[in-house]
């Protein structure tokens, strides 16, 4: 089963940082903003250098959902993880949830998923995965350069669902990191500011991926994949301790996981 070590590897041996120009230069996309869910799909498959038709192949394997901007999720994997994918330009950007609420899990009677979503395996929950993804503009025009990719977990910032149903205004959680907007609509603070407690972003660095995994999830993955990964010397991996979303005063541990490509 693939999963977020795999496509960490992957994003370390096959670092995309043009992310727009790669991916139309290949004739995946038709806009530069497509890039980014183009290229994390890759990192999962594994498919980056791979002819279209055998990358298509790949992503069938890897992949059960694609999904659209209305309904969530962007992906979801098989037997794994759902996914979605946010795209900011600048690192203190506020992220959009165009699915309400910040989830930890996605749940098959959600009444926010289409049936495609649904029925597209034999599934009741999974663990959402946020991918965010730094793409500053360019001349005034949308950005294709990627300078920094956070992989996080839903359960590792968001709190429980009875904080933020059938709340409809000045919400709160306990880390005092989500507010309602426009209809309905939920924002939440950038991921480098949640986390600043226990991250700081590099200086001086082209590109930065980071991710933080609590270890519970962590110490589920396989362990010839945990070898892989901590067997390349271009990956930093520091355990830390992050605050519990229900109730901050709690520290769990967890998995701080980095790559650095130079300036």
């Amino acid at each position: 089963m693939i999963n977020i070590l795999n496509a960490i590897k992957t994003l370390a041996d096959n670092p995309v940082l043009e992310v727009g120009e790669f991916y139309l230069g290949r004739n995946r996309i038709n806009n530069i903003g497509d890039g980014l869910q183009e290229y994390v799909k890759d990192l999962f498959a594994n498919s980056i250098n791979d002819e279209n038709a055998t990358r298509a192949v790949k992503i069938s394997e890897v992949f059960s959902y694609n999904g659209n901007s209305n309904n969530p999720p962007d992906l979801m994997l098989k037997g794994g993880d759902a996914i979605e994918i946010k795209k900011i330009e600048s690192m203190g950007s506020e992220l959009a949830l165009n699915s309400s609420y910040p989830k930890a899990k996605l749940y098959a009677n959600s009444p926010m998923l289409t049936n495609a979503c649904r029925n597209c395996e034999n599934w009741h929950e999974k663990d959402m995965l946020y991918i965010i993804g730094v793409m500053p503009r360019e001349n005034g025009e949308e950005g294709t350069f990627l300078t920094t990719l956070f992989f996080i977990y839903g359960i590792d910032f968001a709190a429980s669902t009875e904080f933020y149903e059938n709340i409809l205004s000045d919400m709160t959680d306990p880390l005092g990191i989500t507010s309602i907007f426009r209809r309905g609509k939920c924002k939440i603070n950038n991921f480098s500011y949640i986390f600043n407690y226990v991250y700081t972003p590099s200086l001086n660095t082209k590109f930065e991926f980071v991710a933080i995994i609590n270890k519970d999830k962590y110490d589920s993955f396989p362990a010839t994949d945990k070898k892989a990964l901590e067997n390349l010397s271009e990956i930093k991996i520091e355990d830390v301790k992050i605050k519990n979303p229900d109730n901050p005063l709690i520290l769990k541990q967890a998995k701080l996981i980095k790559y650095n490509k130079g300036a």
